[in-house]
């Protein structure tokens, strides 16, 4: 599910299912528990469900600081989802100039740094003027958690902040955003790695709770690092090759005064294609599926014709012949559809299918260089 806040879509990733209960656990019975003696489980229990509430809002805090200065660059601003340290765009298109990316990738750190300066002025207000311990735990946690954010997110470990700005710096140096990234992620990668076995050594000397966590960062900055590497490598194959290059042309079309009784036997039956477009002449008026078919009762098939059934052409199924494969990916996310009509001067030239884009990457990702 997508919230919009301020303008910002984010969701939250699947790998916090498990990490919310495990952080209110570990605040509740670990870092609240031994900070504040004296206090009652039950007191533990609700400082550990407000410092979980109030550090994914920081998460939160920490993206908007991204998406404002992007709007402010003139970058597009995508959903994000969120994770430990942070969120990962979706489909984020790259900065078109180091400088920006820079700018974009500082002000998440800095936005958290100085809400974890503001906990700490509220703890040190609120312990003058006497508020229950409980309050001055969370704010004391919060405090310590954000500037533990902006810290860590400027390492220079990619896809963080501060792997992003090592690698503005070296596009400087490479003039190769795509051997840039390579490289930060590289970096990115084994700091995962270093993180893991720090994580384990801590493990087996006894300190558990501190070993988890830092296992799961380092396997976070392992995953998305190489994710990120290939997205990349995905995203410039895409834009650098043209529909018409990858479409099929002169697909097998449906007169529009077909019955559906005769398209399923005639057509559906024998090709199997999930998109017919509809012709009406040589006009193309939209295509028809396996969905519009399974959406008729079987006794209305001798009186319908796909006229009836066909989807009408929109920017949500047709795609001008002159766009990239990138531009096509990008709207079958975005719609759903797995298959597009492919029109030159709204005529139609072809259909492009998810399976299309699928195996041309497929023969592309292997004569390209892996992490």
């Amino acid at each position: 599910m997508i919230l919009t806040v301020v303008g910002l879509k984010v969701r939250l990733g699947l790998s916090w299912i498990f990490l919310t209960p495990f952080l209110i656990w570990s605040l509740a019975e670990g870092y609240f528990r031994t900070s504040y003696l004296g206090l009652t489980s039950r007191t533990y229990w609700w400082m550990a469900i407000g410092g979980t509430a109030g550090f994914l809002g920081s998460l939160f805090l920490h993206e908007w600081a991204h998406a404002f200065m992007a709007k402010r660059r003139g970058v597009p601003v995508p959903a994000s989802t969120l994770f430990l340290f942070g969120g990962v765009p979706d489909a984020t298109p790259t900065p078109a100039d180091p400088k920006t990316e820079s700018l974009v990738a500082l002000v998440g750190p800095l936005a958290s740094m100085a809400l974890g300066l503001a906990w700490y002025l509220a703890f040190e207000i609120g312990y003058r003027v006497n508020l229950p311990l409980a309050v001055l735990g969370i704010f004391n946690f919060l405090a310590f958690a954000n500037l533990l954010v902006g810290g860590v997110n400027l390492f220079p470990a990619f896809p963080l902040d501060g792997g992003i700005l090592l690698r503005a710096w070296l596009r400087i140096r490479k003039k190769d955003i795509q051997q840039a990234t390579r490289l930060a992620s590289l970096v990115g990668s084994l700091c995962g790695l270093l993180l893991m076995v720090a994580g384990f050594i801590h493990i087996v000397s006894g300190r558990v709770l501190i070993g988890i966590w830092w296992f799961i960062v380092g396997l976070f900055l392992r995953e998305t690092a190489g994710t990120s590497y290939y997205h990349l490598v995905t995203q410039t194959m895409l834009a650098s090759m043209a529909i018409r290059r990858i479409m099929t042309s002169n697909p097998i079309t449906v007169s529009s005064d077909t019955s559906v009784q005769r398209f399923v036997e005639d057509y559906f039956h024998r090709s199997f294609h999930h998109l017919y477009p509809v012709m009406e002449d040589s006009r193309l008026i939209g295509c028809v599926g396996p969905k519009q078919i399974a959406a008729i009762p079987r006794d209305q098939w001798t009186e319908l014709t796909t006229r009836d059934l066909a989807i009408p052409c929109s920017q949500d199924n047709t795609i001008d012949i002159n766009s990239d494969t990138e531009a096509a990916l990008s709207l079958m996310t975005k719609t759903g559809n797995s298959s597009l009509l492919v029109v030159d001067r709204g005529q139609l030239a072809g259909i492009v299918t998810l399976k299309d884009l699928s195996k041309f990457l497929t023969l592309k990702l292997h004569v390209k260089p892996s992490l």
